[in-house]
């Protein structure tokens, strides 16, 4: 570490933990994961019936919340166990693991949150604790200044919050969060679309979409734990933020329209962004760009349990692969790059093809979504272009026979998708006491043009003709560069030893 700040133990894990400074952490650990199982047991409760329960004014313990809960509390678990062996040594282990631990406990309150004041001081404090996580190495200038950039977006976040809390308050004369959001047209169009307006731009920068996703690139200076528990968890805080206030969105189809538009944007600009990046980190920031913009479409088109459920599933994934990226590595020797296309012939083609609209199909027979003419058929088409993706990759690996990567694909792509759909089945059904879970909304030659964009870019990507463009090339690279003063430009800036 430069400035020799920052201790460096290569001990084991068992004689770290006879030192006083292990106490704290396992300790948290603990506490954290007995969070979970007190978790678990809300969640049974809720299936059998029971709840919401709430203190009057303060805060609910509605569906969202034990399903946010029991899911912030995994993954929180998860970081506290893998951080005791990656921090091990470290002299400020203890304020990491009290960040976490905190960040942790914030998030529980944030999604509990009835008051409006309440909802705000949580939304606040959970954003100033990862600013804190991402300049966790004191002695290294550019992870404070990562810190110092990522605390003023999540201060303009808050604002926002602010704003659209404030303005709700004043026309209604309400104090929660679920009066707030049932306002509706008793507001008035102008007080409607100012809160709107600023509901939408907190989800934006607090989950890190296009343009604003400069400080989520810039914040892979946090110990990989941390940028796991953020991934999965602080940045689906605008999926949470809009599904809240889903009573107020889904009032005026315009501002659906708006936030499709806003979420579809980041979607492919996060797959783009992704593909021009070399560092394993930067692609999985690049990834949860896209896949932010996902959820916020979804939320966009009516379907806010599958937002939710998008959440969930993403976080699942981000966490798995952030705790596994030091696996991404690879010492190989330089082979010539392959065209995307030359892996896979004709009748691979068709299997990925056939696959994918078999996942579109039964998606649509599980969850009743896509049999009727409204955004629904959008909400399916977002699992058949993932599952043409995956089945495509499947299909062209010439490491295994042809007729076994055929055969592969089917067995292993329509399994997923049926998953996915009980999975958005059971999230819906714990969410169901929310004031509105699924609004579809009438399709428009908006989501038609959407439809077409994702198309495009799919094709574009996967045959690799993007590539050809140099200028688009450049403008990618130059779209996805952190801010200035938080990238490396020596490797002595950090030496961990």
């Amino acid at each position: 570490m430069s400035g020799g700040d920052q201790s460096t133990a290569v001990g084991s894990p068992v004689e770290a933990e006879t030192t006083s400074s292990a106490r704290i952490p396992l300790l948290l650990t603990r506490l954290v994961w007995l969070l979970w199982v007190g978790s678990l047991g809300v969640v049974t409760a809720r299936l059998l019936g029971e709840g919401p329960w709430a203190v009057a004014g303060l805060v609910v313990v509605d569906g969202l919340t034990v399903v946010m809960w029991t899911v912030v509390t995994f993954f929180s678990g998860i970081v506290h166990s893998y951080s005791r062996r990656y921090l091990a040594g470290s002299r400020d282990i203890d304020r990491f693991f009290v960040s976490v631990f905190g960040f942790t406990l914030v998030v529980m309150t944030l999604v509990a949150a009835e008051h409006a004041v309440l909802f705000g001081a949580a939304w606040l404090a959970m954003g100033l604790v990862m600013a804190d996580l991402i300049g966790y190495v004191r002695g290294w200038r550019q992870a404070q200044t990562a810190a110092r950039v990522a605390r003023r977006y999540f201060l303009a976040s808050t604002l926002f919050v602010g704003v659209a809390v404030g303005t709700l308050w004043w026309a209604t004369g309400d104090t929660t969060i679920s009066g707030l959001a049932a306002a509706g047209d008793a507001v008035g169009t102008p007080v409607q679309w100012v809160a709107l307006g600023a509901l939408l731009l907190a989800a934006t920068i607090q989950s890190a979409l296009v343009p604003f996703h400069g400080w989520l690139l810039g914040s892979m200076t946090a110990p990989t734990p941390a940028s796991a528990l953020m991934h999965a968890g602080f940045v689906n805080a605008g999926g949470i933020l809009l599904t809240r206030f889903a009573p107020l969105v889904t009032v005026d189809p315009s501002v659906m329209l708006l936030v499709v538009i806003v979420g579809a944007t980041s979607a492919l600009l996060g797959k783009l962004l992704k593909s021009v990046q070399t560092d394993v980190k930067r692609q999985l920031g690049c990834s949860t760009v896209g896949q932010m913009g996902f959820m916020i479409v979804q939320a966009g088109l009516g379907f806010f349990g599958a937002a939710i459920t998008h959440l969930v599933l993403h976080g699942f994934y981000k966490a798995y692969h952030f705790l596994s990226s030091g696996e991404g590595v690879e010492h190989t020797s330089p082979t010539p790059e392959e065209s995307p296309a030359l892996g896979a012939n004709f009748p691979g083609v068709v299997v990925a093809l056939l696959t994918g609209l078999g996942g579109g199909a039964v998606f649509a027979v599980l969850t009743g979504k896509g049999t009727s003419l409204d955004s629904g058929l959008v909400l399916t088409l977002f699992v058949v272009v993932p599952t043409l993706h995956a089945t495509w990759d499947l299909a062209r690996r010439q490491s295994l026979p042809t007729a076994v990567r055929y055969l592969l694909v089917p067995l292993v792509g329509l399994p997923a998708i049926a998953l996915y759909a009980v999975v958005y089945s059971v999230v819906t059904t714990l969410v169901a006491d929310l004031p509105v879970v699924t609004a579809p909304a009438e399709l428009t030659v908006v989501h038609g043009v959407v439809v077409a964009a994702f198309l495009v870019a799919y094709v574009a990507v996967e045959t690799g003709v993007y590539r050809r463009s140099r200028r688009l090339y450049v403008a990618l690279v130059d779209a996805s560069q952190p801010p200035t003063e938080t990238l490396l430009t020596a490797s002595e800036e950090y030496n961990e030893y």
